[in-house]
């Protein structure tokens, strides 16, 4: 038996196993009609995506990368049927604008990167992460974001990712899934970012509360990202690290209950999440925004990377002289 054939086979395997599951959940699963399926919520289980998989005009996203230990290698080694691969890191979900790294794409690089993918306006998109971490739950969500920033207003995430799904015992499929691609035009969504000018504005006169989502030590001055030119955190801002708001054990966000009540400061109002480039920022935004609710929550997606890009923006930091010598000796960061 060749290895082509072998492959082929088990494809169809696969095929045929997802699509007796498909027929027995349907037997259980409610069903959605065009106004209920407007109302899925943003994140699914795998059983709402094992019932709607093969619904016409929704596209299984996978975007597995080197941040999960995956990529390109592991989506065609084993994949949801019928998704696509997009890689976070790789495939332009952020780019180098003005030599500030990680920044929003323009709106035709966004026009091109998502049309490519076989999205248009009117498509479902569910977004699949690996499921091993905060790390690549926030890959996820700064997707998820940029997504709803584009105009695509159907988005989810799966919760607990490729890993959820293999642990409710559903078939893989291997090899590669080319999209079909689509004109997609952009509807730009300013209301959920923040730019440089905005956090100005804010620093200087209040008006937003600023939440920095990167762990205590960054906030404090005691670590920084290599692509940062400064230690600390904007001034006024409170510090809710993105993994306070992630179950490392079932690899999940936490319950509604919880998320609310470490979020309890800033679940109303205006706010607008930060970290270094956008990436743990963008799940704060993801819990303040689509699961609490807080429509005047916004991602400064360029974060401290775009902030320390011009000197004369104020940064705080209790980092002292002592931190300094121990870098100097590679003792600490």
């Amino acid at each position: 038996m060749t290895r082509q054939f072998a492959s082929a086979c088990h494809r169809l395997a696969a095929r045929a196993a997802l699509g007796l599951a498909l027929v027995l959940g349907a037997l259980t699963a409610p069903s959605f009609g065009a106004d209920e399926g407007a109302k899925v919520p943003p994140l699914v289980g795998v059983e709402w995506l094992k019932t709607h998989l093969r619904d016409d005009n929704l596209v299984v996203l996978d975007i597995r990368s080197a941040i999960d230990g995956g990529g390109f290698n592991a989506y065609k080694a084993g994949h949801i049927p019928g998704s696509v691969h997009s890689d976070y890191d790789k495939a332009g979900w952020r780019v180098t604008r003005g030599n500030v790294p990680f920044m929003v794409p323009t709106v035709p690089e966004l026009e091109k990167l998502i049309g490519e993918l076989g999205i248009d306006e009117d498509t479902r998109v569910v977004v699949v992460p690996a499921g091993v971490s905060v790390l690549d739950f926030g890959a996820a969500a700064r997707v998820y974001w940029t997504l709803k920033y584009a105009g695509v207003a159907r988005v989810s995430i799966l919760d607990g990712g490729v890993a959820a799904w293999k642990a409710a015992g559903l078939p893989l499929e291997d090899g590669v899934n080319r999209p079909s691609p689509r004109i997609f035009t952009a509807r730009v969504d300013n209301s959920i970012l923040a730019v440089a000018d905005d956090v100005e504005a804010i620093e200087k006169s209040g008006g937003a509360k600023l939440v920095d989502a990167r762990p205590a030590s960054f906030f404090a001055g005691k670590e920084k990202a290599p692509a940062a030119k400064a230690y600390g955190h904007i001034p006024g801002a409170v510090n809710i690290d993105s993994s306070a708001f992630y179950d490392s054990a079932t690899n999940r966000l936490k319950p509604r209950a919880e998320l609310a009540k470490i979020a309890h400061d800033v679940a109303s109002g205006a706010v607008v999440s930060y970290c270094n480039t956008g990436h743990w920022a963008s799940t704060d935004w993801f819990v303040l925004h689509e699961i609490l609710g807080n429509k005047s929550a916004r991602l400064y997606a360029g974060s401290m990377v775009d902030w320390t890009s011009k000197p004369d923006r104020p940064v705080a930091s209790s980092r002292t002289k002592w931190d300094d010598l121990k870098k100097a000796l590679g003792l600490g960061s």
